[in-house]
């Protein structure tokens, strides 16, 4: 016969090896340093003003008075 197994303590144990490999593949996948947040906002900075800066906008009338 096997050893009394407490069912419990079991499915806790599984849950949070699960959960722990889940969280491993999760900083993985998500996980980013402070300084490459930054370098991508300044990126996203870049391109934007770069948009903004090519933009053609149509003259402005002066009123007719």
């Amino acid at each position: 016969m096997g050893e009394v197994v407490n069912l419990r303590k079991w499915r806790r144990a599984r849950d949070k090896a699960s959960e722990a490999a889940q969280a491993a593949a999760n900083r993985e996948a998500f996980g980013r340093t402070r300084g490459q947040k930054a370098q991508d906002a300044a990126e996203a900075a870049q391109r934007r003003a770069l948009l903004e800066g090519s933009l053609m906008e149509p003259p402005e009338q002066k009123p007719r008075t």
